[in-house]
């Protein structure tokens, strides 16, 4: 399944055949996405990733998360993804990572926005969350670029690499809240992207 972003960007459910170009990206980027995303230092060779796409791949119908690589001109750019989906209680959390060739031109922003209409559309998710470090504050800029709402700081909610607890600021919208002129691709000029969010 791929979500169709604008012209350049798609949203391709994630496959066995991405985990090298994830790979790739990690291991060549660890100084950029290892502050804010602890998977960095633990993915030491391409089996781990492997190991991590099957996991998502292979994961059971009514457990389905669903992970997408973002592909801006058949380059991969980055993950995005659902996570923890509650389908009783109808909420999830997104989570998302850019490489650092890709920042700075609205990507993240954008694939978040189509992400959300996914979620809110095909799913009929009523609640989504985002959380991101507190001293990340590019990643933070993305929910309060769509109008999410920030509810409070999850205090050491998230341990990162080094041992180091971190603050989480959680953001949060619901379905009726998502209004049409956010709905589908985003306009205007998005100047700063995230370098990760959980």
């Amino acid at each position: 399944m791929n979500l169709q972003v604008d012209d350049n960007i798609v949203l391709k459910q994630l496959e066995l055949i991405d985990a090298p170009d994830i790979f790739t990206a990690i291991d060549t980027q660890r100084e950029h996405l290892g502050p804010f995303l602890p998977f960095v230092e633990t993915t030491k060779q391409l089996s781990d990733t492997q190991a991590f796409v099957e996991s998502v791949v292979n994961s059971p119908k009514e457990r389905l998360e669903y992970t997408f690589t973002i592909r801006v001109n058949g380059r991969m750019a980055g993950l995005i993804g659902l996570k923890d989906i509650d389908r009783a209680n109808k909420k999830t959390e997104i989570g998302y990572w850019l490489s650092r060739d890709f920042l700075r031109q609205g990507i993240m922003t954008r694939s978040v926005s189509t992400l959300c209409d996914f979620a809110y559309g095909e799913l009929d998710i009523n609640r989504i969350q985002i959380k991101c470090a507190v001293a990340n504050t590019r990643s933070r800029n993305i929910p309060l670029r769509l109008g999410f709402h920030l509810e409070g700081i999850e205090r050491a909610g998230e341990l990162l690499t080094g041992g180091v607890f971190t603050d989480l600021a959680v953001y949060s919208k619901l379905k009726g809240e998502w209004p049409e002129e956010l709905k589908g691709e985003m306009k205007g000029k998005m100047p700063t992207e995230p370098d990760a969010c959980r």
